[in-house]
């Protein structure tokens, strides 16, 4: 065999044994939803999940191409192999999970109110009995807010927007505002005219989906996240995009056992230590 042969061999032989993540992936999520994905003043997208994006790449050494999209079309695009997989705030739900992997929760998908700067602080549902609720017409907060209408007696307002709604808030047309947990944290960071207050939690988290075939890939990412729960990185993304430090047993800074998330098809209890050696 001459020196060219085995140099081509030896390259050949080199390239097999590489992970097969090796040439990095190709993910997705909406463009539209902030603070998670939204368009930056330099072109492109900024966010919590972009910047997540790009940490599970720098862990394991590999680039991130990150595609904005349209939340409707991500996961037919996902099954028909366009992307790797999915870094949009996807909600774990049994439908959803008997047709793609997920990895393990990377967040809460919690509610959360805000109110009028300085307002003393409330907890429990029973703190805003009474109150003016302002509300995303035709989203899952309002439908949560009118069915326990009766039950707290406060009296919801809707609004076309999100951001209507908050403006309500901070001009004394609303008492509170009710959306999600991030979306809430972010509108109080970029207003002062009003205070993050009570988180009602949900039960449920936001994880990363897969194509089913595809469990390489999801334990790997797992994995990933893991180790982004315990080095400080998850906190550092939370304080700089939601202005809040995430408490201790939160699933933002907490691991979870096996691969996916446990409750659902696709989980995997097998046992594993948290490592950041990729």
């Amino acid at each position: 065999m001459t020196s060219k042969s085995l140099l081509l061999s030896a390259a050949l032989t080199a390239l097999a044994v590489l992970p097969a993540y090796a040439e990095g992936y190709k993910v997705a999520l909406d463009g539209t939803f902030a603070p998670h994905a939204m368009p930056s003043l330099s072109g492109g997208v900024e966010g919590f999940n972009v910047d997540l994006a790009a940490a599970i790449g720098e862990k394991l050494g590999v680039p991130m191409e990150v595609v904005a999209a349209q939340f409707s079309g991500l996961i037919p695009a996902l099954q028909a192999g366009t992307y790797d997989f999915l870094v949009a705030p996807t909600t774990v739900t049994g439908e959803r999970a008997a047709n793609l992997l997920f990895s393990e929760g990377f967040m809460d998908t919690n509610f959360a109110f805000t109110v009028p700067a300085g307002t003393e602080k409330m907890e429990g549902l029973d703190a805003f009995k009474g109150k003016t609720i302002a509300v995303n017409k035709g989203s899952v907060y309002e439908s949560f807010l009118t069915d326990k209408a009766e039950e707290y007696g406060w009296e919801v307002v809707a609004y076309g927007t999100n951001t209507d709604a908050v403006e309500a808030v901070s001009t004394g047309r609303a008492d509170a505002n009710l959306a999600g947990a991030t979306v809430s944290a972010w509108a109080a960071k970029q207003n002062p005219r009003i205070d993050l207050s009570y988180e009602y939690p949900t039960g449920l988290v936001w994880a990363f989906p897969f194509r089913k075939d595809d469990v390489e890939t999801r334990n790997k990412i797992d994995a990933v996240l893991e180790c982004l729960k315990t080095d400080g990185t998850m906190v550092a993304l939370s304080e700089k995009w939601f202005g809040v430090t995430p408490s201790e047993d939160t699933t933002i800074v907490t691991p979870t056992p096996g691969y996916g998330t446990p409750g659902f098809d696709g989980y995997d209890e097998t046992a594993h230590d948290v490592s950041c050696d990729f």
